[in-house]
């Protein structure tokens, strides 16, 4: 079966920017359902866990036509959550460090610039999704994908990922999905991000 990702932090210690209600919620109700529904679904149809979960993404077809649609929405449910909360903790790294700084600024200009972008691009979602830093193979680029599609189903790699779904927020900011938005950045780690980009572009 495949497992939950565990926290490195405490529930309560994201506040103010996030607070206990909010990630045990988001994290005990929403994201561990995920991960229960993935596994249900995987057994009734006698899946043997010969992959990752990312490697099922690439070989989706091993399921008859009529269930790979659910099971790539909680299969991408699990991927993007398990990164979600990944790339933030308490520990206040808060500015890239080492492969990932130089490729923020190779691609975006400065940091700065990347992070106004990726607000930019968060603010400009339309309903529920996520918005992405991922790695399409040759350079770094912000996208946003709807509902719980993963960026592996695009051949892209997610590095950062923002949960833009109300349950991640909504009981801390209620409408105000800016202030959260501008907020993830002082919650994102990225000595954890930098460790694992240098994973995946080795």
């Amino acid at each position: 079966m495949y497992q939950a990702l565990k926290l490195d932090y405490p529930f309560s210690s994201l506040y103010p920017y996030l607070n206990y209600e909010v990630i045990n919620v988001h994290y005990s109700n929403i994201y561990l359902n995920y991960v229960i529904i993935l596994n249900k679904l995987l057994k009734i149809n006698k899946y043997h866990y010969n992959y990752s979960l990312k490697e099922l993404v690439f070989n989706i077809d091993i399921f008859p036509l009529d269930i790979r649609g659910e099971i790539l929405y909680y299969l991408g449910a699990v991927l993007n959550h398990n990164l979600y909360f990944y790339n933030i903790s308490n520990k206040k790294n808060i500015l890239p460090i080492g492969r990932i700084k130089e490729d923020i600024d190779k691609y975006f200009g400065n940091y700065n610039k990347f992070k106004d972008e990726f607000i930019k691009k968060a603010n400009n979602l339309k309903g529920s999704g996520y918005t992405f830093l991922v790695h399409d193979g040759n350079k770094l680029a912000i996208i946003n994908t709807s509902n719980e599609d993963t960026p592996y189903s695009y051949n892209f790699i997610p590095i950062i990922c923002l949960d833009l779904w109300e349950h991640a927020y909504y009981l801390e900011y209620l409408n105000n999905r800016e202030a959260y938005i501008n907020n993830f950045f002082n919650i994102i780690d990225f000595n954890k991000i930098n460790i694992y980009y240098e994973k995946v572009i080795s």
